[in-house]
C-alpha cells in the first residue's frame, strides 16, 4: 500500500492528492441542503454539488470575508479555515450569512499540517476547539472526535 512518511509517521497517499472535500460530501449531504456556498474549494469542479464556489483562485470579488449577498441555507468549507489568519472572525461572519456551517478540517495530529511544517497553514485544529467555539457562540453543533483516513474531522454548527 502506497503511503507517505513524515517525521517517522506514515500516512495514506490520498492526503497528497487534493480535493479533500470529496471525503466530506457523504456526510455534508445530511446537513447541507438548499442554497449554499462552498468556501475555499480551489477549483469549481471540486465544489460541493449545487453550491456556489468561492475561492481566492477565482477572478471575482468574493473570498472568505466578503461573500455574495443572498439567502444562503448553508456554508460548506473543506480545508480552508486553517489558512485564515482570523478564523474566529471568519466564522462569526459566516454565521451572519448562513444559519448552518459545515467544516471539514485537518486534524492537528497529522504532523505535516501543523503551521511550522506547512507554512500555508496558520492554525492547527483539534475538534475540541471547534466544539468550544460553537458552544461559546450558542450554536447547536456536532463535532467528530479523532480523525478519518484523511486525518481530518467534521464540525457542523447551526445558529439557534
Amino acid at each position: 500500500m502506497k503511503g507517505i512518511e513524515f517525521k517517522d509517521d506514515y500516512y495514506p497517499i490520498l492526503q497528497t492528492k487534493g480535493n479533500a472535500s470529496k471525503f466530506a460530501f457523504p456526510f455534508a449531504q445530511e446537513f447541507c441542503t438548499g442554497n449554499g456556498l462552498d468556501i475555499g474549494c480551489m477549483k469549481t469542479e471540486w465544489a460541493y454539488p449545487g453550491a456556489t464556489p468561492i475561492d481566492l483562485s477565482f477572478e471575482d470579488e468574493y473570498e472568505a470575508n466578503n461573500l455574495p449577498k443572498g439567502d444562503w441555507d448553508f456554508i460548506f468549507s473543506s480545508h480552508c479555515l486553517e489558512h485564515l489568519y482570523d478564523w474566529v472572525g471568519a466564522l462569526d461572519y459566516w454565521f451572519t450569512v448562513s444559519p448552518l456551517v459545515f467544516l471539514y478540517l485537518p486534524h492537528y495530529d497529522q504532523q505535516y499540517w501543523r503551521p511550522w511544517n506547512n507554512r500555508k497553514h496558520v492554525t492547527a485544529f483539534y475538534p475540541e476547539m471547534l466544539r468550544d467555539y460553537f458552544n461559546d457562540r450558542g450554536h447547536e453543533n456536532f463535532v467528530t472526535e479523532g480523525w478519518d483516513l484523511n486525518h481530518s474531522f467534521y464540525a457542523v454548527g447551526e445558529r439557534k
